[in-house]
């Protein structure tokens, strides 16, 4: 099972670091300030609904930390504070050890729209963005939640397949 759990930890840092370097380029020019997929972000989804939402959480509180840091320096701790509680609440809400395609999709749709709620509302508390919502949302939110979901669908087969195996693992350990 600690195999596992590192390939999952190594998995979220491999994304880290492509969202960093390769997912710019493929990106058009135009499409730089509109969309930044967030791919820890739905690896985090998938382990909140599939293993547990605590681990969720603090891989979600690590991993935004290390967003805070090295991508967006205006704030520290809201990429964290926002990765870790989405990806709590998401577990919270659909807990399925084997959840199917579309609850997945639909729990991907919802956790990237109160990701970008919850982030867009902390910097407008604190008067980092002055934009409305409703712009937000056309502009920057839904580009992001379509790359997201591709995304999702993408991985669902093979990080699920993983994760049920952790699962597993995970109670036959505990019954021993």
């Amino acid at each position: 099972m600690m195999v596992r759990k590192q390939v999952l930890i190594l998995l979220l840092f491999v994304l880290f670091i492509l969202e960093g370097t390769v997912v710019p380029w493929l990106l058009p020019g135009s499409w730089q300030n509109v969309i930044s997929p967030n791919l820890v972000l739905i690896v985090l989804l998938f382990v909140s609904v599939y293993h547990h939402r605590h681990t969720a959480l603090v891989l979600g509180i690590i991993f935004g930390m290390l967003h805070d840091v090295v991508f967006y320096g205006d704030m520290i701790g809201t990429y964290s504070f926002v990765m870790g509680v989405t990806a709590y609440i998401m577990g919270f809400i659909f807990r399925m050890p084997r959840a199917q395609m579309p609850v997945m999709m639909t729990v991907i749709i919802l956790g990237s729209l109160l990701f970008d709620s919850l982030l867009y509302g902390i910097y407008r508390v604190f008067s980092l963005t002055a934009v409305p919502y409703n712009w937000n949302l056309l502009h920057h939110i839904l580009p992001d939640l379509v790359v997201h979901f591709v995304f999702g669908l993408i991985i669902y087969v093979p990080l699920r397949k993983q994760l049920e195996k952790l699962g597993k693992r995970a109670k036959v350990e505990k019954a021993a």
